[in-house]
């Protein structure tokens, strides 16, 4: 096991410029993910932490030895790709084999080590088949244990579950976590999937465009989003975003959104800003704003509405409790204001 450094890494492909300046700090056995829009250089980034791309400035350090110049298989890391990569002529305890096979190690030791691996993956009654025979959470776990028995410094996870059904992410994402729990191995996770992040992660770094745009626990990200970006990626359904300003009876929209803030922030009247509502933080009250049921949407263990301001921007809301909404009525909704956020209409920053 080590730590990670990422100090104010660039990366560029010819006279493109993909990542800008990336710091990081990773613990000693800490799970991290890398989380943002396809696009925004977290793969890219993960490749050059594994060696598959040069650093074009800045410097990686794993374990305290910075590592821009050594090669891939010197850097002792394991990496997951999304599409498995096992080889298709090969037993499921072959491909967990191969890389302390083209190590040298001797038999008896790689053996052991298959066969560990095996057991805290579940594959021991599957180790003499071939790929085509596994399913694809099978595949994966085979994937995992061909990382687990080269007991690297860190493991490298490359959106390892996108090609997995609902269910099996679900299930795959829960023993990806638990054998962190067991192995304590630094663990890096790419992701687009911010609901795989939250659920998985000790430390969430939140990318886009190439730059870093907040790194948190999960819930801190969560409570409290450094500006609208996080705000908006982070949290299913996405909080609520209405544009408007700060006026003497709180905030207000021009649209009929007006929430009394007592003192939430250091705002200024007339000051242009975005109140921010998670979807769960609404609750219908005589006292709120008036919106127009437009979708209802009843999941079992709650009921999604999704609602329009007389100005037409969307609103949704998530209730706990069994409701009758319908479409074309019209309710108030009012939301926590322990819980709201406002952000700087210009900059996107939170106030």
């Amino acid at each position: 096991m080590a730590s990670v450094a990422i100090r104010n890494v660039y990366k560029s492909f010819g006279a493109v410029e993909v990542l800008h300046g990336v710091s990081i700090d990773i613990n000693d056995g800490e799970f991290v993910t890398l989380v943002g829009p396809s696009g925004c250089g977290k793969s890219t980034l993960l490749r050059m932490i594994a060696g598959l791309e040069g650093v074009s400035r800045g410097e990686i350090a794993i374990g305290g030895r910075v590592v821009n110049n050594v090669a891939p298989k010197e850097r002792d890391v394991a990496m997951v790709f999304q599409n498995y990569a096992l080889y298709p002529h090969m037993t499921v305890r072959e491909n967990m084999a191969f890389s302390l096979k083209l190590k040298g190690t001797p038999k008896a030791d790689s053996d052991a080590r298959v066969q560990n691996a095996a057991e805290i993956l579940g594959l021991t009654p599957l180790l003499s088949r071939y790929p085509r025979q596994l399913s694809g959470g099978q595949r994966q776990r085979v994937a995992m244990g061909r990382a687990i028995v080269r007991d690297p410094q860190v493991f490298l996870f490359d959106e390892p579950l996108s090609n997995l059904d609902a269910k099996l992410r679900v299930q795959m994402r829960a023993e990806i976590k638990e054998l962190h729990q067991r192995l304590k191995t630094t663990t890096i996770y790419v992701t687009h999937d911010q609901i795989e992040a939250m659920t998985m992660a000790d430390k969430i770094v939140v990318m886009h465009d190439g730059k870093v745009e907040q790194i948190g626990p999960p819930l801190e990200l969560y409570d409290r989003p450094a500006n609208l970006f996080v705000a908006s990626f982070i949290g299913s359904p996405a909080m609520n975003q209405v544009h408007g300003r700060i006026t003497e009876k709180g905030f207000e929209s021009g649209d009929g959104v007006i929430v009394p803030l007592n003192g939430h922030a250091a705002v200024s009247v007339g000051q242009e800003v975005v109140l921010g509502m998670r979807p769960e933080h609404l609750r219908l009250s005589d006292d709120g704003f008036p919106v127009t049921v437009a979708v209802v949407e009843p999941t079992g263990s709650e009921v999604e509405v999704i609602a329009r301001t007389p100005g037409g921007n969307e609103i949704v809301a998530n209730f706990r409790e069994r409701r009758e909404f319908q479409p074309g009525r019209t309710i108030r909704l009012l939301p926590d204001l322990a819980s709201t956020h406002l952000f700087d209409a210009g900059t996107g920053t939170r106030l």
